[in-house]
């Protein structure tokens, strides 16, 4: 489904992503880790067309999509939680979801409004509040809500726990779970490897900007000498 070759980004004249290749089939699940500035949000960000990387090339679905912005990227079938979350603060609960539902690229609409609502039940009660009104728990879940109403073929999630409650970090973790098991593909990047590790097929290791750790997410959170020396666990 997805296959990038030889990606090279800069930041200016800081060299970010040097050579990353990696692969995602689909129906799978695949996990983005590394200590912090090693590159895995600009993996993700040249991935989507928010920057441009230097070199390299980027396919879905087997056509070359290298360069394209980010529009394209989502209309071709890409969901993108970003780290951030990066909800529309003025408009309601019911107005984030609604405005970014849309039949997926097979036609299907698997996910619904209602869907969404059943999946994150405490949205229901929050459909007229504001995107600001919001804990950091529900601004995720409707982050989450939101793309999954784009009926997307590839769902991203860049640290879609970072700084939640741990109640709402493990009801996270449990819808990641019941996406997997709908047959969408996801790229998950999170700190905590081991939960990473469990919710995905395969991972790969990232440092300063080279992948250095590639294989099946069972056999990774066996190897403790490469998870320690790699991230520093």
């Amino acid at each position: 489904m997805l296959a990038i070759d030889g990606l090279n980004t800069y930041y200016g004249d800081s060299h970010i992503l040097r050579g990353v290749s990696l692969s995602l089939a689909k129906g799978t699940a695949l996990g983005l880790l590394g200590r912090n500035g090693m590159g895995k949000t600009t993996l993700i960000r040249s991935l989507m067309g928010y920057v441009r990387a230097a070199s390299g090339k980027v396919a879905w679905n087997g056509a070359d999509v290298t360069g394209a912005p980010p529009e394209r990227m989502a209309r071709l079938g890409l969901g993108y939680v970003p780290e951030g979350r990066g909800i529309f603060p003025n408009l309601s609960v019911r107005e984030n979801l609604v405005m970014a539902a849309r039949a997926g690229t097979d036609g299907r609409r698997d996910w619904t409004y209602e869907r969404v609502l059943a999946t994150f039940p405490r949205l229901t009660e929050r459909l007229g509040h504001g995107g600001q009104q919001l804990s950091g728990g529900e601004q995720q879940m409707l982050s989450i809500g939101r793309a999954l109403m784009t009926n997307p073929q590839l769902l991203i999630l860049d640290e879609a726990t970072e700084g939640l409650a741990p109640l709402i970090v493990a009801e996270i973790w449990r819808v990641i779970a019941s996406i997997r098991e709908t047959g969408i593909s996801t790229l998950i990047v999170d700190r905590d490897y081991r939960k990473v590790l469990a919710h995905t097929d395969r991972a790969v290791v990232l440092e300063k900007g080279q992948i250095v750790l590639d294989g099946e997410s069972a056999a990774l959170a066996r190897d403790h000498d490469a998870l320690t020396r790699w991230l520093g666990v």
